[in-house]
């Protein structure tokens, strides 16, 4: 056995016949893979040794394979065809054109991140989408962070350690991954003080326990109702009741929309600007939901407290990157100039009318020469809006074993994600960014299907 065994190449003499793989994937990681083969045929060998050792050509191939598995990509673009326009496991937000050139422009070159241009000294990162927000919303000071998550654990930690925090009992929500809001307050130091019931709470609730609170956090239901037998007050009055025992208070909306979403014949989605207006002292929302950017927290409101909590030792911690704070200052800045509907992504899905969606429909399923346009409905997603619809139309296709089918789109490149109804798999040309993708793809899918 040991001495069939030694037929096996050498190490040394595999990487002489290596020398594409070593130029494409480096030395070491080459290395690695030519010695788990060979360790592999070797160990097929003593267990079965009736098989027959592989030749170099075998060996640089399998290693070929392995290179190719650890190199490749686990973060890949996709084709959304569900109708989801936020969706979460999707990456949310789409970015406008103009974000995507600011994203790339700030990590392909040097930037002022830090750097004041005027002074030649060091600056502050904190600027720059801070003149924007002061612009549009008319707020004192605006802060940007990671997530919406850090921005209210920034919050809190900053204004709130140790110290009591009153909230609804109806607003103890949870987010996506987990994220509940009575752990936020705990992980902050806040001492939770819960008021009202479940499904009703009044003024009087409030009012019993401002007297020994520093802050009211008023948390936005942006994933999911409360209906039947309830009653809330509204945030002006908790803002008056609040302010006039000496409280604080804080407003975390979540979804961040700075547009009526009534306009897109969807529920109406309270936007920062009516926060802002009853009088908060902070608003905390995000900026790839339903403000349609990058990733990101963002805080303002009154520049007291925004400046007590930049100099918090947590907000170097949530801190926003360079592209992030980039395609922020690009995203708002279309809503400054008026542009919004027309550059945002998500706007532009949300604003299109069912008979734009049918044309599209009726392309598609001209092109492939099968499938059915049919009525349903897209949705918003990304914890926004619940339960909340809009009318589309999509192409269905009756595919026998759709979960199969299914399979078979997210194998692809780029893959393409679609969702089934009634044993049909749907397309929604709603979310779908390149109709000619799309149709590339289904056509090639479709040819290998059958």
């Amino acid at each position: 056995m040991m001495t069939q065994l030694r037929d096996l190449p050498s190490v040394e003499q595999l990487l002489k016949n290596a020398t594409h793989l070593i130029e494409r994937y480096g030395r070491p990681l080459t290395l690695d893979a030519l010695r788990l083969t060979l360790d592999s045929a070797r160990a097929r060998f003593k267990t079965q040794p009736e098989t027959v050792l592989p030749s170099t050509e075998l060996i640089l191939a399998e290693s070929e394979s392995h290179l190719l598995a650890w190199t490749k990509p686990t973060l890949l673009p996709v084709i959304n065809a569900t109708g989801v326009i936020l969706h979460t496991n999707l990456g949310r937000a789409p970015l406008s054109q103009a974000t995507i050139t600011a994203m790339n422009a700030s990590a392909m070159n040097y930037s002022n991140l830090e750097f004041d241009l005027d002074t030649g000294k060091r600056g502050s990162r904190l600027i720059h989408a801070e003149a924007i927000l002061q612009k549009l919303l008319g707020v004192d000071a605006a802060l940007v962070v990671n997530n919406n998550a850090s921005a209210v654990l920034l919050v809190l930690s900053a204004l709130a350690n140790k110290k009591r925090v009153v909230i609804s009992r109806t607003q103890l929500v949870e987010i996506g991954g987990g994220f509940r809001v009575p752990d936020v307050m705990k992980q902050s130091g806040a001492k939770l003080v819960e008021v009202g019931a479940t499904n009703k709470v009044k003024l009087s609730d409030y009012e019993n326990e401002l007297s020994t609170a520093a802050l009211v956090l008023r948390a936005h239901r942006s994933n999911f109702k409360i209906v039947g037998f309830t009653e809330e007050p509204e945030l002006k009055d908790i803002v008056d009741l609040a302010h006039k025992a000496g409280v604080m208070v804080v407003d975390d909306l979540g979804s961040g929309a700075l547009i009526d979403t009534a306009k897109y014949r969807l529920a109406h989605e309270p936007t920062v600007q009516e926060s802002l207006a009853a009088g908060v002292d902070l608003v905390c929302f995000s900026g790839d939901k339903l403000l349609g950017g990058p990733q990101a927290g963002i805080i303002v409101g009154k520049r007291e407290l925004i400046d007590k909590i930049k100099k918090h030792p947590l907000a170097r911690a949530v801190r926003a990157d360079k592209t992030s704070l980039a395609g922020v200052s690009a995203t708002l800045m279309h809503y400054l100039k008026d542009e919004a509907e027309r550059e945002i992504p998500i706007l532009r899905m949300m604003s299109l009318m069912p008979e734009q969606l049918k044309v599209r429909a009726e392309a598609w399923r001209d092109a492939l020469g099968q499938g059915n346009v049919v009525e349903s409905e897209s949705t918003v997603g990304g914890g926004s809006l619940p339960e909340e619809s809009i009318p589309t139309f999509v192409l269905a296709l009756n595919i026998k074993s759709p979960d199969k089918f299914l399979a078979k789109l997210r194998d692809v490149s780029p893959p393409v994600i679609a969702r089934t109804e009634n044993d049909k798999v749907l397309f929604d040309p709603r979310t779908v960014l390149d109709d000619d993708l799309l149709l590339s793809v289904l056509k090639m899918v479709l040819n290998d299907y059958r």
